[in-house]
């Protein structure tokens, strides 16, 4: 039998998501091989974006969805 392979997903926040954006994220996601970057700074981390690591992420997921 042909072995399963999980699909990486790659969601890009370029805007501090609302609950419609949260749910089809959470939908379209599943529960494995999902990574989420946010490109604004919020309140709570005041992270810069990583740009060396967001290049690596594009080409190391199946798919990529940007948010705006």
């Amino acid at each position: 039998a042909p072995v399963a392979t999980m699909m990486r997903i790659l969601h890009i926040l370029c805007s501090e998501p609302d609950g419609v954006v949260e749910k089809w994220v959470e939908r379209i996601s599943g529960e494995d091989g999902v990574t989420v970057t946010s490109l604004y700074r919020d309140d709570v981390s005041q992270v810069p974006v990583d740009w060396d690591r967001l290049v690596q992420d594009i080409f190391s997921h199946d798919r990529v969805i940007c948010w705006s």
